[in-house]
């Protein structure tokens, strides 16, 4: 039974391996099976499993645990910059710069929280990142405070992992609890807050389209091409229907008059402005009853268009169809002439149906071309990202050079690529159930890993007096959110879906998110609220667990 006694409690490659995925598996069974009212600790579980096999003896060889952390942390980070990449520059747009504004006001405010506890109780600034981090419920700013100490130090600080472990639990229930706790405090009621915002105007998509009588005299003998220029804003004319009845499918060459019935695609915010057309009036919705119209969602799967502007594949010129709306990583956006395609976009075709089918080959529309990894633009991607984190850069107040490290690097070129990396003619599509699986693989193995190396010293830590660290991620959790949860109810007027959004979102906590999205099913305010700061609050998240190690220290 030697054997058996070395793959457990032995050393190398293969004990390392064996004891690292039993840790991951056992977590990952946990996580799904321990619930406390339907809340869970989620894949925590592993870094808890970890530590238990660490405390007991198993340990992994040094050389296998840097590179299962180090690695796991880059494919995690960099999964969630492809995945907030697309929408990451749009979510600052109307309405999401205030939400925006809050949650870095709760990420600043955890931080100055952190740092008074630090000074009034003199635990070390490195173990009170950790703390900080676990009662915020983010892994990514866990390994960028981690990497950062290391880089500048030249060690590893198990404190900061233990600190991250003590406060973890009671971040996920402190978090829901400030969602309780606003609710009592304003005397909300669910039902009545969802009718008030059926009744709200404002409860509209960010492309909608008007159906507008045209009697402005300037209309006559124009293109639809002078229309944009006329009201000074992009606009899309996706169907025209002639004083007689005859229905056409106009391109940016068709000639109006007045009389004539368009139907306008624009952003929401321009509505107005289109009415200097003419009159709102109404069209005919249902293309089935018109013989000759169809309207068709298609994906773009081929891989030559990705990065091609909209205007360069003269769609309306050749086939007599019109493209009014393309959506992307969630994100509806108006189908310009200057818009660039990506690879994986759902967009919207309205015209006749042999020449929409004819469109259909043009852009491909086989998601099966889609399931294929583009693995070449991931890795270089990272190769790029560690790069760019290895960079010395010099930062006034500092002794040495400040450095984005492995996380932020990788998180940062992620965003970008994900944001331009069509214009640039690179791929970095991948469909939702990989990015999710390099996602969940990546935190797996530095989450055991960051177990295996805090577990030497977790229980003792703890008996040493380190339980006094989950009172200090009780206050870093609650302060922060009730502070800005109450600003966002009393002054700014947010709706009680929109603000359990914002908490989940600036917490990047999914068991609140989940908690908060099971309290509706007629609205979906706070996934929106949720999506739209989360991008941000990931990246000042990762950033400033470096800032807490680099400046206090």
């Amino acid at each position: 039974m030697d054997w058996l006694n070395s793959l457990f409690f032995g050393t190398g490659v293969p004990h390392s391996i064996f004891i690292l995925t039993l840790a991951i598996a056992l977590g990952i069974f946990l996580s799904h099976h321990l619930k406390f009212k339907g809340i869970t600790l989620g894949i925590t579980w592993i870094l808890f499993c970890a530590i238990a096999f660490s405390h007991f003896g198993m340990h992994l060889d040094p050389m296998v645990e840097t590179f299962a952390k180090d690695f796991g942390l880059i494919l995690f980070v960099y999964s969630i910059g492809l995945q907030v990449g697309p929408s990451f520059f749009s979510s600052f747009g109307k309405g999401g710069i205030k939400l925006n504004l809050l949650a870095g006001s709760i990420v600043l405010l955890g931080c100055l929280t952190a740092y008074l506890i630090h000074l009034l109780s003199g635990v070390d600034i490195a173990t009170m990142t950790g703390v900080l981090f676990g009662a915020v419920t983010n892994t990514p700013g866990l390994g960028a405070a981690q990497q950062a100490f290391t880089d500048l130090t030249g060690i590893a600080n198990a404190n900061i992992a233990s600190g991250y472990a003590m406060a973890y639990p009671l971040g996920v229930v402190g978090i829901i609890f400030v969602i309780l706790a606003l609710r009592w405090f304003f005397r909300i009621q669910l039902d009545k807050e969802e009718e008030r915002l059926k009744a709200e105007s404002e409860v509209q998509k960010e492309i909608s389209h008007i159906d507008i009588l045209l009697a402005n005299p300037q209309v006559e003998g124009a293109s639809i091409k002078e229309l944009s220029s006329l009201c000074n804003i992009n606009l899309i004319v996706s169907r025209l229907v002639r004083p007689s009845g005859e229905d056409e499918m106009p391109d940016v060459d068709t000639i109006l008059h007045v009389g004539d019935r368009v139907r306008v695609v624009v952003d929401k915010e321009h509505e107005k402005s289109v009415l200097l057309l003419g009159m709102q009036t109404t069209i005919q919705t249902d293309l089935k009853e018109q013989a000759h119209l169809v309207a068709r969602h298609i994906v773009v799967t081929k891989p030559e268009l990705n990065g091609k502007r909209i205007g360069d594949l003269n769609v309306r010129a050749t086939y007599h169809v019109s493209i009014t709306r393309i959506r992307r990583a969630g994100i509806e956006l108006l189908a310009t002439r200057d818009l660039y395609l990506q690879l994986g976009d759902r967009i919207l075709v309205v015209g006749e149906e042999r020449a929409v089918n004819k469109v259909e080959k043009l852009f491909g529309n086989s998601t099966k071309r889609l399931d294929v990894p583009n693995l070449a633009s991931i890795f270089l991607g990272i190769a790029v990202g560690v790069v760019l984190g290895a960079l010395p850069i010099m930062l006034p107040g500092l002794s040495q050079p400040f450095k984005l490290g492995i996380a932020g690097g990788s998180l940062i070129v992620a965003i970008l690529l994900g944001c331009f990396g069509p214009k640039m003619h690179i791929i970095t599509y991948t469909t939702s159930s990989a990015n999710l699986m390099i996602r969940e693989i990546g935190i797996a193995m530095f989450l055991a890993a960051v177990g295996f190396g805090a577990g030497k010293t977790f229980i003792p830590t703890l008996l040493d007096g380190g339980y006094v660290w989950i009172g200090y991620g009780v206050i870093i959790t609650l302060v922060p959110l009730l502070i800005v949860g109450t600003i966002g109810r009393l002054w700014l007027k947010l709706d009680y879906f929109t603000l359990m959004g914002l908490i989940a979102g600036s917490t990047t906590d999914p068991p609140a998110l989940a908690y908060a999205t099971s309290l509706s099913s007629t609205n979906d305010r706070a996934a929106v609220a949720y999506s739209t700061v989360y991008p941000l609050t990931m990246f000042l998240r990762v950033l400033s667990g470096q800032m807490m190690i680099l400046f206090f220290l």
